[in-house]
């Protein structure tokens, strides 16, 4: 359920469509699209116009595959230029199969290689000040990682109260999680929420709720018919 009438939301599937050339990640980019527009127009401070303001809050894409949603979304929110989007994959473009911290602005890790994010954005939350949010946004899939099975022990333990976990399930990880994926984060300490990943107003409940002394991971479930 599609609750955001923003002009600005309207404009991400043409955004989108003015990138082509890798297909096979389609479904990578468009299943993270309504998490990360939630994230950019409601929950995150971020200044387009300071990127590296260092009290700004970190957001930080594991899933790096496929990131033609997250340049939309950067475009519509003024980090790029919409007009960068056309130069999509081609010689010269800041726009990669993968984000490049170094290139576009507001990105914060170059990412895609899973099973990175989260233990990165554990050490960024472990070193930032209970007032700066990081928030990383990670695919079931990836949850296989080893790294990331440490990344959840640490940041339960720790409490740390600041990181922020949204996995996004759409049924790819091979093995599955026994009582789910929110019951991998609890077990740890985690405060854990389970959301309708297209339901604008549910996921902004669950990413804004309240978590004293526990980090807080977000499933987003995405069942397309």
């Amino acid at each position: 359920m599609r609750t955001d009438t923003a002009p600005g939301y309207r404009d991400l599937p043409g955004l989108i469509a003015r990138m082509t050339g890798d297909e096979k990640h389609e479904q990578a980019a468009t299943s993270t699209l309504d998490v990360l527009w939630v994230l950019y127009d409601r929950v995150l401070r971020v200044d387009p116009a300071a990127p590296d303001d260092p009290g700004r809050d970190r957001f930080l894409l594991s899933k790096g595959h496929g990131p033609m949603a997250y340049y939309a979304v950067l475009a519509a929110k003024g980090f790029i230029d919409p007009s960068t989007l056309d130069t999509w994959l081609t010689f010269g473009s800041i726009l990669g199969y993968h984000p490049d911290r170094t290139l576009v602005p507001g990105v914060e890790i170059g990412s895609g290689s899973l099973g990175h994010g989260l233990p990165i954005a554990v050490g960024q939350a472990i070193g930032l000040t209970a007032g700066q949010r990081v928030v990383v946004l990670v695919g079931d899939g990836e949850l296989d990682e080893g790294s990331n099975h440490e990344a959840i022990a640490v940041a339960g333990r720790r409490g740390l109260a600041n990181l922020t976990a949204v996995v996004v399930d759409n049924d790819s990880a091979v093995h599955g999680w026994p009582g789910g994926i929110a019951a991998r984060f609890a077990v740890e300490g985690w405060a854990t929420a389970t959301v309708d990943g297209r339901d604008h107003d549910a996921i902004e409940r669950a990413l804004t709720a309240e978590h004293p002394d526990a980090p807080l991971a977000v499933v987003a479930q995405i069942r397309e018919s």
